[in-house]
C-alpha cells in the first residue's frame, strides 16, 4: 500500500462527502469539546493555591508601615483630654464606615 501526495485528493473526496452530511454535528461537538475544556481548564486555575515558597516571596516584597509609638501615645492622651474627640473615636470604632 503504497500513497503518493497525487493520489491523496482523490482518495479524500469521498470521506469529504461522507463527513459533509455530519458537518453541523461535527462543528457542535467540536465547540462543546472546546467550551468543556476551557471550563475545567479555568476551575482547576481558580482553585489552585500558591505555594509556601510563593507566599513567603511576596511577604517579603510587602513593606509594611510603621506607626510611631510617640504619634499613638499623643492621640491617645488627646482623646482622654477630650470628651468630643473621646466619643467621635467610639463612634468610629462601632462602625468605621459611616460619616
Amino acid at each position: 500500500m503504497n500513497l503518493e501526495i497525487k493520489q491523496l485528493p482523490k482518495k479524500l473526496l469521498p470521506l469529504l462527502g461522507k463527513a459533509r452530511r455530519y458537518l453541523v454535528m461535527i462543528f457542535i461537538i467540536f465547540f462543546v469539546g472546546l467550551y468543556g475544556f476551557l471550563v475545567l481548564r479555568i476551575n482547576t486555575l481558580a482553585s489552585s493555591e500558591p505555594s509556601e515558597d510563593q507566599v513567603t516571596e511576596k511577604l517579603q516584597t510587602v513593606k509594611r508601615p510603621k506607626i510611631d509609638q510617640a504619634a499613638v501615645d499623643k492621640m491617645q492622651q488627646l482623646e482622654d483630654q477630650n470628651i468630643e474627640v473621646k466619643t467621635l473615636f467610639e463612634q468610629a470604632r462601632k462602625d468605621p464606615f459611616s460619616e
